[in-house]
């Protein structure tokens, strides 16, 4: 997971550099970008007799490649990849069993967690007041992000503070996919990501589906 990061950003810093370092009035330019965000998260769409999520949150990182629509550069689309981490302090008790996910509501553990580790592919559709040689600017950017899990860990610990720990859960949908939507000036932006596919496959507590799905709200970052 560290080497992932490292690698990630070792390929993109040189890029991102070097391109803000050659830039002229008048240059056609794009905003390749470094991208950092943090979250507050929350599930929605859960059980009924689910409460909602204790603090939970977000963080990720990566590198967007942009391309221009427009002579001004004011408008584009833009294309990432990076990586996301995800801690969520939630009620849902989650076990694997012979190699079934099972679902249950359990009021008397003293936590219940999981964390997940995903790769992220941003799809950006943008707006922006930039010019080749103005670095501080307003910024609308609304698009889409996809999500491959490729680690999750559930953990709950009794009230006798007995701990139970499930790692790749088997039920827990690998894909997934949600909206994006980020505005601000300069390096500092509102980020909202709206999860619109299931965190779980064919789940069920009891005789009611399970269509949990995953909001953040919070900052997101971008570098030159």
């Amino acid at each position: 997971m560290k080497k992932l990061v490292i690698i990630l950003l070792l390929f993109c810093t040189p890029a991102v550099f070097a391109q803000k370092d050659s830039l002229n009035l008048g240059d056609r330019y794009a905003e390749d970008q470094l991208y950092f965000s943090v979250t507050y998260n929350q599930m929605y769409q859960q059980p009924s007799t689910i409460t909602r999520s204790g603090f939970s949150y977000g963080l990720s990182s990566g590198f967007l490649k942009d391309i221009i629509l427009n002579k001004k550069g004011t408008f584009s689309f833009a294309l990432g990849l990076g990586y996301g981490f995800d801690f969520f302090n939630h009620k849902l008790k989650v076990e694997e069993l012979n190699n079934v996910s099972v679902f249950s509501a359990d009021n008397t553990l003293s936590s219940n967690t999981y964390f997940s580790h995903n790769l992220e592919v941003p799809f950006e559709i943008r707006w922006r007041t930039s010019t080749a040689n103005k670095y501080k600017f307003w910024r609308v950017y609304t698009g889409v992000k996809f999500l491959y899990n490729f680690s999750n860990r559930f953990e709950n610990v009794a009230s006798n503070e007995v701990k139970t720990a499930y790692s790749d859960v088997s039920a827990y949908n690998a894909l997934q996919y949600g909206l994006t939507f980020s505005a601000g000036y300069d390096a500092f932006n509102f980020h909202v990501f709206y999860g619109m596919s299931p965190l779980y496959k064919d789940a069920k507590m009891g005789n009611e589906v399970i269509d949990s799905s995953v909001l953040k709200f919070g900052l997101i970052f971008y570098f030159l």
